[in-house]
């Protein structure tokens, strides 16, 4: 979900068209990107920690981000095709129900807590392979989330140039907040299950916009669910070992 993707910000934006009104909008911009992403930033986030290491999940980050990038901008490029061919809609919607389930269903929970106790050494081949495949899901997944984002931003500006400062704002605010939550990650023990149950509802959303227009329900609503699910992920915290008990 993208800030130029709000229909109550049309105006703003549409107002903000001439640049030097946009650059004293860029901070707004970056502020509501950051906020917005932030179901899309936390799959990212529990995509790369896959790695256990921390510098290549930042490498990771920062070479996924950057092809999403590429593809966000050749997105917005051809944007209006996109709005017309909905396959690509479709199996965007599809990827995100796939991610939702199959990080969610017990079987690839303890499928994932077996692998981290056997994890490649870093430097070994099937680790390098491990960043590749990694790197080419974080560019998947912010792709399609990008779809539905990136088609209504055209709608909103005709500026193209407008919409792809959006969209590098985008990916610079999912860098940040993505190397937040792989932190939080660590500390909260729901906060994983909710970004992923966010993950799920654009996932009915965008399969909802392709089957029954009519059902699909307006952005407020699913700013609120998503709100409402980052609370429950923050309300508990993993247990701290106690001191006392840890052996030398």
């Amino acid at each position: 979900m993208e800030a130029e993707s709000i229909p109550s910000l049309s105006p703003l934006i549409q107002a903000a068209d001439q640049w030097g009104e946009l650059l004293l909008l860029l901070p707004l911009l970056v502020a509501l990107e950051a906020v917005l992403s932030a179901d899309n930033a936390i799959a990212l986030a529990a995509i790369s920690r896959q790695l256990r290491d921390p510098q290549l999940q930042g490498r990771a980050l920062n070479l996924g981000l950057g092809l999403a990038l590429a593809f966000r901008l050749a997105l917005i490029a051809v944007a209006r095709w996109v709005l017309d061919f909905w396959p690509l809609q479709l199996l965007a919607s599809v990827y995100l129900l796939w991610l939702c389930v199959s990080n969610l269903w017990p079987a690839a929970a303890s499928n994932d807590a077996a692998g981290e106790e056997h994890a490649p050494e870093p430097g070994t081949p099937h680790h390098d392979r491990g960043l590749l495949t990694v790197v080419g899901t974080l560019a998947l997944t912010d792709l399609a989330f990008s779809l539905d984002s990136v088609a209504a931003a055209v709608a909103v500006s005709d500026n193209l140039l407008l919409v792809m400062a959006g969209g590098v704002i985008g990916v610079v605010a999912l860098r940040l907040t993505s190397a937040l939550f792989i932190r939080w990650l660590a500390v909260y023990r729901h906060l994983e299950t909710a970004g992923y149950l966010a993950v799920g509802l654009v996932g009915v959303r965008l399969l909802l916009r392709l089957a029954m227009p009519s059902l699909v329900p307006p952005e407020w609503v699913l700013l609120a669910v998503v709100a409402l699910l980052f609370l429950w992920g923050f309300s508990s915290r993993y247990p701290v070992p106690d001191p006392s008990e840890i052996t030398p």
